[in-house]
């Protein structure tokens, strides 16, 4: 079987960019074209870094919201500090939020686009996959007409919900490595000729604890989808 999958760059910054780059002509030679990178707006973007960024989008890259600054500002309440121990450890910045802050960081996400003359982008990634305080149904009021966490993506103006798959490589510990692996093992047994795998990659995966099966995911290539395909 060829698998199928969804392949997504996560935290793309100014400071991530040359590894993006290597990352873009990693899937190229292994055929998993089309990607998407999942932009951080409030990291510092210059005009040098937008141009890098755009030209990225010309090597076949689209763009998607990652949140604003990608870091928590506090730890709020113990659901959000057990998440942070076992996922997300700074990261997911929407737990740190109420739902007027987030409905503001996704619509500020969303302007940035425009205000930097990149493209409209369709789909929004909170940060660790975590959404937070903010329920499904006020997306209707919200721009982003896709949205993705954990476990699938949402489409807001069909009001439909699809679970897929997803594998990931992040992992700088020995205990964080033996859980991923094993995340990732029961989510390729999930896929299907019907159900893609989400492929989320992290700038430094290659440098991580898990690169080995990253590699070799490349070198077994297969067929990228667009979100929209979706």
């Amino acid at each position: 079987m060829t698998r199928q999958y969804l392949v997504s760059i996560h935290d793309v910054t100014p400071e991530t960019l040359y590894r993006v780059h290597e990352l873009m002509e990693r899937l190229e030679t292994a055929g998993l074209l089309p990607v998407t990178l999942l932009v951080v707006p409030g990291s510092g973007w210059s005009d040098t870094s937008l141009r890098e960024l755009r030209g990225l989008q010309q090597r076949g890259a689209e763009l998607a919201g990652h949140g604003w600054i990608h870091r928590v500002r506090e730890i709020r309440g113990w659901k959000h500090r057990l998440h942070s121990t076992l996922i997300s450890r700074n990261a997911a910045e929407h737990l740190s939020l109420d739902r007027a802050g987030v409905r503001k960081l996704m619509r500020d996400c969303h302007d940035w686009f425009g205000d930097a003359g990149l493209p409209e982008p369709s789909l929004y990634v909170p940060p660790a996959w975590a959404l937070g305080a903010l329920p499904l149904s006020e997306l209707q009021s919200l721009p982003w007409p896709y949205l993705e966490t954990l476990s699938g993506v949402y489409c807001r103006d069909r009001q439909v919900f699809r679970r897929l798959p997803m594998v990931g490589y992040e992992t700088d510990t020995l205990a964080r490595a033996l859980s991923v692996r094993g995340w990732n093992a029961l989510n390729l047994a999930w896929a299907s000729d019907r159900l893609p795998v989400r492929l989320g990659i992290h700038p430094h995966d290659l440098q991580l604890r898990l690169a080995a099966d990253l590699e070799a995911l490349f070198h077994r290539g297969g067929t990228a989808l667009s979100y929209r395909d979706l």
